[in-house]
C-alpha cells in the first residue's frame, strides 16, 4: 500500500508537499482547478525544486480548460525538474468546470483527449484535430531538454462513469476515484477491464489504483461531535455534498442517487441552495464555496457521524489500519488524503505516525 496526499494548489504551499515527503508519503497529487487555486504547475515545479523522492503530479488536471498539446507540454516541462517521479492525473473537471457555470468535458472527447497525450507523452507524432483542422504534431527540439519525455510520465485517470472508465482501461496506467469500499471499487476496475479489452489490451500488474479521501484519527475518548473531528473532516464532508448535489440535478433530481449518510440531512441542503443569495445561474459560485480547503461555516451541520463514517478513513489506529487493509484487499493500491488546509500537517502526521507503520 503506497499514501499520498491531495494538495489543494497554492502557490505558497510548496512546503506541504516537502513536509509530506518528510513523513514518507509517497506521492503527492495538485489540484487544477483555475477559479479556486494558484496554477497546479507553478505548484509543481516550486515543489520538484524542494524535493527528491516523492512523486508529483496533477491532482487532477482538466481537460476542459487547457488543450491537449498544452497539459502534454506542461506536465513534461515538470518532469524535466523531477525526472522518473512525475505522473500527470486527468479527469473531466467536476468542480473546475462547474465554477465556471460549464460541465464537465463528455466522454467521447475526454477519450480523444487522452489518446492525444498519451502519444504525445511517448514521444510519438499523432493526429490532433482543432478548430475543425486535424494535423500531425509532435514535440520538437527535444534535444534542448525544454520538456523531458525519456522516462514515462504515467496517466492516472479520475473516472467513475461506465465510459471514462473505458477509457481509462484504453490509454491510461492507472485509476483515481473516491468510494473505495471493495464493493464500490470492484465495479470500477472490471469497466477499466472492459475498456482495456475492447482495445486489445492488457492491463498491467502495476496498474495503479488510488483511492482519494481523508482521515482523522481518533483517541480513546473521542467522538465524531468532537469540533476537531468536525475540523479536520469537514471540508471533504462538504465537497461530497457538493458533488452529490450536481449528480442529483444533472439526473432530473433523483433522490435515490442521494447515499443514505445524506438523506436525513438532504431536505434541510436543497432548502439551504435555494436561500443562496445569488441567482439560480450564479448560485454554483456559492454550492462550491471552499471546495477542499474549508468548511463553509453554515454547513458544519451536515458533517454529522453518519457522513463523517461513510466518506473518512476515521477511528482509532488499528480501526483505521483494518479499514485500510480491506481497502488493500479490495484492489486499491494507494490512500490519498486530502485535509483541510488549516488542519493539513496535523491530518497527515496523525496518519504517518499511527497507520503508515503498519505497511512499512
Amino acid at each position: 500500500m503506497q499514501f499520498g496526499l491531495g494538495v489543494s494548489a497554492h502557490i505558497k504551499n510548496w512546503e506541504i508537499i516537502q513536509y509530506a515527503e518528510a513523513l514518507g508519503y509517497d506521492r503527492a497529487w495538485v489540484g487544477d482547478s483555475q477559479m479556486i487555486w494558484s496554477d497546479c504547475y507553478a505548484v509543481l515545479a516550486l515543489a520538484a525544486q524542494a524535493t527528491s523522492r516523492i512523486e508529483i503530479g496533477t491532482g487532477v488536471a482538466i481537460t476542459g480548460t487547457r488543450i491537449a498539446p498544452v497539459t502534454a507540454h506542461s506536465i513534461a516541462s515538470i518532469a524535466e525538474l523531477a525526472p522518473g517521479r512525475t505522473f500527470l492525473g486527468l479527469g473531466t473537471g467536476h468542480t473546475a468546470m462547474r465554477v465556471m457555470g460549464q460541465n464537465p468535458m463528455r466522454a467521447k472527447a475526454f477519450r480523444e483527449y487522452l489518446r492525444v497525450v498519451r502519444a504525445l507523452l511517448d514521444g510519438e507524432a499523432v493526429d490532433y484535430t482543432y478548430d475543425g483542422h486535424t494535423r500531425e504534431i509532435q514535440f520538437l527540439h527535444r534535444e534542448r531538454r525544454f520538456i523531458n519525455l525519456d522516462q514515462r510520465i504515467p496517466i492516472y485517470v479520475a473516472a467513475n462513469g461506465p465510459k471514462a472508465l473505458e477509457a481509462a482501461g484504453e490509454f491510461s496506467d492507472g485509476l483515481m476515484t473516491v468510494g473505495g469500499e471493495p464493493d464500490v471499487f470492484k465495479p470500477k476496475l472490471e469497466g477499466v477491464a472492459r475498456g482495456a479489452a475492447k482495445a486489445g489490451r492488457t492491463l498491467p500488474d502495476d496498474f495503479h489504483t488510488a483511492f482519494i479521501g481523508s482521515s482523522c484519527v481518533l483517541g480513546p475518548h473521542d467522538k465524531l461531535t468532537d469540533e476537531r473531528v468536525i475540523d479536520e473532516t469537514g471540508a471533504w464532508i462538504g465537497c461530497e455534498l457538493h458533488f452529490y448535489y450536481e449528480v442529483w440535478k444533472d439526473n432530473g433530481m433523483n433522490d435515490a442517487l442521494i447515499p443514505d449518510h445524506f438523506k436525513p440531512i438532504w431536505p434541510d441542503y436543497l432548502a439551504r441552495v435555494a436561500s443562496m443569495s445569488l441567482p439560480e445561474n450564479a448560485r454554483f459560485r456559492q454550492i462550491h464555496d471552499g471546495h477542499l480547503v474549508y468548511l463553509q461555516p453554515e454547513e458544519r451541520k451536515y458533517v454529522t457521524p453518519e457522513a463523517i463514517r461513510a466518506g473518512v478513513l476515521v477511528g482509532e489506529p488499528d480501526e483505521i489500519i483494518e479499514h485500510v487493509k480491506r481497502l488493500e484487499a479490495g484492489g486499491v493500491k494507494e490512500i490519498a488524503l486530502w485535509p483541510p488546509m488549516d488542519c493539513e500537517r496535523k491530518v497527515l502526521k496523525d496518519f504517518a505516525q499511527h497507520v503508515m507503520p503498519a505497511f512499512r
